[in-house]
């Protein structure tokens, strides 16, 4: 059995994976699902977050486990399992993009999101007064994330967001085929993605070649909308 380390997205903490965690646990599989620097339940100060911070805390936890570890990133979650698997590419035996940034060398979050024709994220955005963080309007959470969620699971999670900071998304990324083009790559599509537009998933899966894919025709929040679909797809991709 496979140990999953589950990172999370923008806004977004570890209690995003509670209806995937115990479908993985219950296939035998150890399943960390841990709160990035200053999100979910973690309170380091918004002012203090990096990309490096991020990246570090999961390399941490990484090399705490016996094994090499099966590393899931969600959206934004996916410039932090790049940025890991460029420092520790030996101790992750797959990769997996969930409608994830799979970002070049040098690109950012932004600067992809700036391309994506086909999100409607944008609108909403709502920065805060000194420009350390980004919140999402309230009127945009749900059409966004969980359009295909029940309305009580959207309730609960719009009630968890928390403002995300914005040097964790501006930061480029640094990859090197050395280190992170080692690492076995995976990526789930999600067709009905508003916040991720399905074109902008497939030119970055294309641009970083992932040796097997999946698609889920669900929004942006399939670990809340269809998590048994997600299981099923993690572990077909995983191997």
């Amino acid at each position: 059995m496979s140990t999953y380390v589950l990172v999370h997205g923008a806004w977004h903490g570890g209690w995003c994976w509670q209806k995937v965690l115990p479908l993985l646990e219950d296939a035998g599989h150890t399943v960390l699902a841990p709160d990035l620097p200053s999100l979910g339940e973690d309170l380091t100060p918004i002012h203090d977050v990096t990309l490096a911070l991020w990246r570090d805390s999961i390399v941490r936890l990484i090399e705490q486990q016996s094994d090499a570890v099966i590393l899931v990133g969600h959206s934004r979650g996916g410039v932090v399992i790049s940025e890991v698997a460029q420092k520790i590419p030996d101790r992750i035996a797959k990769l997996v993009y969930l409608t994830a940034f799979l970002a070049q060398d040098g690109e950012s979050v932004i600067a992809i999101a700036q391309t994506d024709a086909e999100s409607s994220i944008g609108p909403y955005f709502s920065p805060s007064a000194d420009g350390s963080s980004m919140s999402i309007l309230d009127e945009g959470v749900v059409p966004v994330f969980y359009a295909d969620c029940l309305p009580e699971d959207a309730a609960w999670a719009k009630s968890l967001l928390r403002p995300e900071p914005m040097v964790g998304i501006a930061t480029p990324v640094h990859v090197t085929a050395a280190n992170f083009g080692r690492v076995p790559r995976a990526y789930i599509f999600c067709e009905n993605d508003r916040a991720i537009g399905l074109a902008t998933q497939k030119k970055m899966a294309a641009g970083f070649p992932c040796e097997k894919t999946a698609t889920l025709a669900t929004s942006h929040s399939p670990f809340i909308s269809a998590p048994e679909k997600l299981v099923a797809a993690l572990t077909e991709v995983a191997g």
